[in-house]
């Protein structure tokens, strides 16, 4: 897995790298005592406790035994593997599938996820995108990962999976930073319909949309733009890679910023007017 400081799966690779040389630790032996142990070159104990090589479940398995601490193994193992899951490389997944195939496979955690928490910073969430906005933002990605896509196919299965919207049992909160207003996608009359838009679906009972003004913002922390599915799993959307988080205390870390950032947001006739005001900016 590539070191990505910022992201979430990288953090947790630590923290896997860290609990395992607390046990090293409590067993009271050294990283070169270790190695001796499990039949390997010390320094891979060094790699491994530092994060710079990540274990197999055989290392894992080697490391508790050498350390008396049998009984950890198996949590190690499934929270190790659950790291390995967590970050996957844009690169490597378009390799495996189109932009129309990966719309689609996140229809099924749609579905089942009852109150989506989505925080953007950048874009326009996908539930809430229009043709033409999707059209840009697809074409972008397109480009970027020099994918000869077919846009329009990928277009239709985003816009196909938004019927969660007004379909079934699902709550929607949504906070957008100011400046995603105003960030343009696609040219004037495709900005301007997709404003239009978010003025609309603000009226739908499912839907709780909030803007948070950009004049006296005071930043929390370099936020990334993240979703949130009921309690239980988080999707970051990075530059390079698509991250997901499942570790209960992280997922914790992720709700407590969007609560937060709940209180910097306005509403109703606030939220109108701000986006008013970028509609009319386009003119």
């Amino acid at each position: 897995m590539p070191t990505v400081p910022s992201s979430s799966a990288q953090a947790a690779r630590e923290a896997l790298a860290g609990r395992l040389k607390e046990i090293r630790r409590d067993a009271g032996i050294t990283g070169g005592d270790l190695a001796v142990r499990c039949g390997w070159h010390k320094a891979k104990s060094s790699r491994i406790e530092n994060a710079k090589t990540a274990p197999s479940d055989a290392d894992i398995k080697a490391w508790c035994t050498a350390c008396g601490a049998e009984d950890q193994a198996a949590d190690l193992i499934a929270a190790n593997r659950a790291v390995e899951s967590m970050y996957v490389q844009w690169r490597r997944l378009h390799r495996k599938e189109t932009l129309r195939q990966i719309q689609q496979s996140r229809v099924p955690l749609y579905e089942r996820t009852k109150l989506f928490r989505v925080y953007s910073s950048a874009l326009v969430p996908g539930f809430l995108q229009t043709e033409g906005y999707v059209t840009a933002v697809l074409e972008s990605a397109a480009w970027l990962r020099d994918l000869p896509d077919n846009i329009p196919e990928a277009v239709a299965a985003r816009l196909a999976r938004a019927r969660v919207l007004r379909e079934g049992d699902h709550r929607f909160v949504m906070l957008l930073e100011e400046t995603v207003l105003r960030y343009q996608m696609g040219n004037d009359e495709v900005m301007a319909a997709q404003l239009g838009h978010l003025l609309s679906v603000m009226s739908l009972p499912s839907v709780s949309l909030g803007v948070i003004p950009s004049k006296g913002r005071r930043p929390i922390w370099a936020v990334e733009t993240f979703n949130v599915y009921d309690d239980e799993q988080v999707g970051v959307e990075l530059l390079t890679a698509d991250v997901t988080v499942t570790a209960p205390g992280e997922v914790r870390d992720y709700l407590k910023t969007f609560t937060e950032l709940q209180k910097r947001a306005v509403y109703g006739a606030k939220a109108r007017s701000l986006i008013t005001s970028a509609i009319e900016a386009l003119a």
